[in-house]
């Protein structure tokens, strides 16, 4: 399928100036150092998926080998890309998170989202960052190596551990990208902390200030699922079934892929609600941010309705907005070879 970009064009909404460009073109396991079921599965699945019939077996899974480390510091040597990277733990003042990094260049701390972990970054989107970027990823409160919060989890809460881990890692104003609910920490991030960002990226993720369309129940339910087949039914389009075993093939790649506990998917989930709500104190004042920002979703986006960016582009002063046809929630791996350059321009 051809996919050239279109050239962005400018609309005015609310006022505001608008960059609109089409753009054509997940369990803690222990301490999440073993294969979860939901890897098996996804394993399993793929397997089916593979037009060529030959089985993809995750390098965990074939040699008992685990790569990560629990340790603080600095990696002793630089990794060459992000499956090579250990996983490291920085000792915050909000208890200790597990994170990686690869690359060097200007600071990018990506904040992943709903029961996800590290682990369901694609790699070949991280490195293709990490050529000129330091990037950084990290597990939100609870998951793998990263401490749980005290009290009831908020979005608000997650950022501030984001925030304790910017400080621990001494980045000076990065940029971050915020995938889905990351997008909403994003958010709580650059209201309750603003001198700590640069550059905000929100990608497939929604406004807190009540206003937001909700997420279908059937894609709620389908994210939820034990069947990674399923899941992935939601994050890529129908026609993008290439699309979503390239992802599948590569987040298994990681050693020991994992994902959030049971305890947590309650905890998130709540946090969501409370944020789409507007009960989350900085999802209603997103206006307070200053700093540049980047919209960015799939036109299909079966989890987070498209209107969503606009509606999160009125919130919000001066956002640039990508929208991306026939993809879904997961169109930052999809049509990572538009996004990345899009977003490397807009970063650096």
């Amino acid at each position: 399928m051809d996919r050239r970009p279109t050239r962005p064009h400018r609309a005015a909404v609310g006022g505001k100036g608008i960059v609109v460009a089409d753009m054509s073109g997940p369990e803690r396991a222990g301490n999440g150092r073993s294969l979860t079921r939901w890897a098996s599965a996804a394993a399993c699945a793929l397997t089916l998926v593979t037009a060529s019939g030959a089985a993809f077996v995750p390098a965990a899974a074939a040699t008992g080998a685990d790569t990560r480390t629990g340790t603080s510091g600095v990696a002793p040597t630089e990794p060459v890309n992000i499956l090579n990277a250990p996983t490291l733990v920085a000792h915050t003042a909000l208890g200790d998170v597990g994170y990686r990094e690869v690359g060097k260049g200007s600071p990018i701390v990506l904040i992943t989202g709903y029961l996800a972990s590290m682990d369901n970054w694609a790699p070949s989107f991280l490195d293709a960052l990490a050529a000129h970027h330091r990037v950084v990823v990290f597990d939100n409160a609870g998951v793998g190596e990263s401490a749980p919060l005290p009290g009831t989890p908020t979005v608000s809460g997650m950022a501030d551990q984001t925030s304790a881990l910017i400080s621990t890692l001494r980045l000076r104003r990065p940029a971050v990208l915020g995938w889905s609910m990351g997008g909403m920490i994003a958010q709580a991030l650059a209201v309750r902390h603003p001198d700590q960002v640069g550059r905000l990226v929100l990608a497939a993720t929604q406004a807190g200030t009540g206003r937001s369309l909700p997420v279908p129940a059937a894609a709620a339910a389908a994210v939820n699922s034990p069947n990674p087949l399923v899941v992935l039914s939601v994050l890529f389009p129908a026609d993008q079934s290439a699309a979503a075993q390239t992802y599948l093939a590569g987040i298994l790649e990681y050693p020991g892929l994992y994902s959030a506990s049971e305890t947590v998917r309650a905890e998130q989930t709540a946090a969501i609600d409370q944020w789409l709500a507007g009960q989350d104190p900085s999802g209603r004042e997103v206006g307070r941010i200053h700093v540049p920002i980047m919209i960015a979703d799939g036109a299909q986006d079966a989890l987070d309705p498209a209107p969503n960016a606009w509606i999160l582009a009125h919130a919000v002063p001066g956002a640039e907005v990508l929208l991306f046809p026939d993809a879904g929630h997961a169109f930052l791996f999809q049509d990572s070879a538009q996004f990345v350059p899009a977003l490397d321009r807009f970063v650096r």
